[in-house]
Parts: C-alpha cells; structure tokens; sequence
C-alpha cells in the first residue's frame, strides 16, 4: 500500500508561536500513523501574494485585457505556469490531507495565505464550471482549517460581537475548499492562546493531538449537495422548486449559506452533523 501524504500549508511569522506549535504538533502525529507530511511554510518560503503576470510564462491569450483566471487556466493547461505554482500544486496532488495552519486576521486567512488560494488553486487545476463541489476535482481529498483567534470564544457565538463563527467561516469553507471539491474536515479553532495560561495552550494542543490520531476517520462537514440545483444558466444555478418545497416544512435552513430565511443549522460549519445530532457544541 502506497504511503499517505499530508500537506500542511503554514502561515505564521514567528518560531516560537503556538501555530507553529501546532503545526509541529500535526507534522509529529501524522508521521506516527505513517503519514508522509510536508510543510509549505510559506513566510520562510517567501511566497509571494500577488497574483500577476510574472505566474505566466510565454505570451499571452490576450494582452489587451490581461484576466487572470482565464490566463493561468490556459497555462495551466499548456504548462506555463510559474515554477513556485506548479511546485506547490505538485504537492496538492499528491496530498490525501491538506491542513491550512494560521492565525485569523480580519476574519480570515493572512494575506500571504490568500496569495496561496489565489495562485495555486487555478482554474483548470482546482476547478471547472463542471467540475465544482461535491462534483469538484478533489472530492476523493480532505481539507480542514486549523487556526488561532485573538478574540474568545463568546465574541464569535451567535449573541457575541464578533457574530457566529459560522457565518465567518462560511466564504473559506464553502466558497474555497468545498467549492474546489474537498470533504471538509469541522475546523481546529484555538480560541485566544495568546490571552490564555500556559496549561490551557498545552490542554489545547494535546487536544489537537488526540484529534489528529482519529482525524481521517471524522464524517466530514455538510453541504447542500449539487444535485439539488438547476446546475445550468438557463436555470441561474438556483435550488430546483421541488427541493424548496420540501424544504418549506424544516426548521433550519439547509446549510450557513443556503439558510431560506429560516435559522441557521447549528454549527453548520464548526461540526460535522448527524441525524441524531442538533446541539450546539463548542468544544473545539
């Protein structure tokens, strides 16, 4: 049986900081089961944010109008791809397991992180207007998000200032990760190390460590599945009529972002749900 890998894609200044404490925690239990695990690091990698001209080699499909998405699709396709891209979506395939290790800035990803979205996971490689969620090219792969909060826990509830995690967490884990086609892992929130004693940040991290000897084996996040939409532009994309009309007599909406109006499921994208399972836990 060939070696499983795990790419962690790694977001932090700093050495001596708890996401690296943590990403150190993942690389270690990981080997233990047997994982091949590779790091991008990419502050020490120097990775560059910007998405521009420079990630294309060759001549342009249409200088005139430089769109980024179609450019890097076509490269992609005929191999012209900058080498730093092609390198790390080297490591995307080759991946069963990506974890995107990070503090939260501005209720998202550091912008150096963005960059790694924005470049990597080009169209053509990551997606197609045929190949998109639970259809998409990396469904038979798993992703989660593991990060830091400078804010508590109560901040990000639904009564708190910050608004409900949920909510936040919807643009990365929906819009990025299931969109591109992965099972998405519930996410490995560190509520505020930074503010908390030395034997709670160790609590936090063996926690994680526990989780990570079990972590493949985790149903992953629901979605709304593809099938439950008009999938064509004639239709707009939108939810078919018999699927709303089922839905009419639920009492949540289906997902965070397909809410109808209605409440939104609990923990929709903090935990993964069972039939039997509609509390809310926070224990992350």
């Amino acid at each position: 049986m060939a070696q499983k890998t795990a790419l962690i894609v790694y977001a932090h200044q700093a050495p001596g900081s708890f996401n690296a404490a943590a990403r150190d925690v993942a690389v270690q239990a990981l080997a233990e089961q047997g994982y091949r695990v590779i790091v991008s690091d990419l502050y020490a990698m120097n990775f560059r944010a910007s998405a521009t001209q420079e990630d294309i080699t060759g001549d342009l499909k249409n200088p005139e109008l430089f769109q980024y998405g179609d450019e890097t699709m076509h490269a992609w396709m005929e191999g012209r791809l900058s080498d730093d891209i092609v390198a790390e979506q080297r490591k995307v395939e080759e991946a069963e397991l990506i974890i995107f290790q990070f503090p939260m800035y501005w209720f998202s990803v550091p912008a150096i992180m963005k960059g790694w979205i924005d470049r990597v996971l080009a169209q053509g490689f990551a997606f197609s207007l045929q190949k998109m969620y639970d259809n998409g090219i990396f469904k038979d792969k798993k992703a989660m998000l593991s990060f830091t909060t400078a804010a508590t826990q109560t901040m990000f509830q639904p009564d708190g200032i910050n608004g409900d995690i949920n909510v936040t967490l919807w643009p990365l884990q929906n819009g990025t990760l299931h969109f591109c086609g992965f099972q998405v892992l519930a996410p490995q929130i560190f509520w505020s190390p930074a503010h908390c004693p030395l034997t709670v940040r160790t609590a936090m991290l063996e926690g994680w460590r526990a989780r990570l000897r079990g972590l493949l084996m985790e149903k992953p996040l629901t979605f709304a599945p593809s099938g439950m939409f008009d999938l064509s532009f004639q239709g707009g994309f939108l939810l078919q009529p018999k699927v709303k009309e089922e839905q009419a007599s639920q009492p949540y909406g289906i997902t965070t972002g397909h809410h109808l109006g209605k409440p939104l499921p609990p923990d929709n994208q903090t935990k993964a749900q069972s039939a039997n399972d509609n509390k809310s836990d926070c224990s992350n």
